[in-house]
């Protein structure tokens, strides 16, 4: 099997189900950018060695295929996409419930850094929030997109903020607080 194609080319590709749009299109741009945080959390996942942590964040990996899929599909072909389980969403207020139990209580803004996986979780959130603005952008035009996606992707964001934080507190870096002038 060849990996290029060509039929994009001319800078048009498929959904699934046959559909062909521009590759700027903003369903691109949505499930594009869920495969983007979907890189972006490898890349965390590689950072942290915390066995409970590490096995939550590989869990959410499959769970962005899984929406990268609603999104990049017509819905020519509904019963092929996975189902989108909301109890995941639960499972994350669990998480983000058990970290915030261990921390200090939040009482300004912080930066995002302290170390190379703080810093990384800070980027899997701002990544997350951008691909939610796209699904949001997205369900202004298509009004069949399961609620799911968006109010999964608002929550994950949360998640990954508190993964940050929870990392400086298992790391003993205090966190850089915003001082506004």
């Amino acid at each position: 099997m060849k990996i290029y194609t060509k039929t994009g080319d001319g800078g048009g590709t498929s959904l699934f189900g046959g559909t062909k749009i521009s590759k700027d299109d903003i369903q691109i741009e949505a499930y594009g950018t869920v495969d983007e945080l979907n890189s972006f959390l490898g890349t965390l996942i590689a950072e942290i060695d915390d066995g409970i942590l590490t096995q939550e964040l590989k869990s959410i990996q499959p769970i962005l295929f899984d929406i990268g899929s609603h999104l990049a599909s017509d819905g020519k072909m509904p019963e092929y996409l996975p189902a989108l389980d909301k109890d995941n969403i639960v499972k994350l207020e669990e998480a983000i419930d058990r970290m915030v139990a261990l921390l200090p209580q939040l009482k300004s803004f912080i930066m995002p850094g302290g170390n190379r996986r703080i810093a990384q979780a800070h980027v899997c959130r701002v990544v997350c929030r951008r691909a939610e603005r796209r699904v949001v952008t997205m369900q202004q035009n298509q009004e069949d997109l399961d609620t799911f996606v968006q109010v999964y992707l608002n929550r994950l964001s949360d998640y990954f903020f508190v993964v940050a934080r929870y990392l400086a507190h298992l790391d003993g870096i205090d966190e850089v607080k915003w001082n506004p002038k």
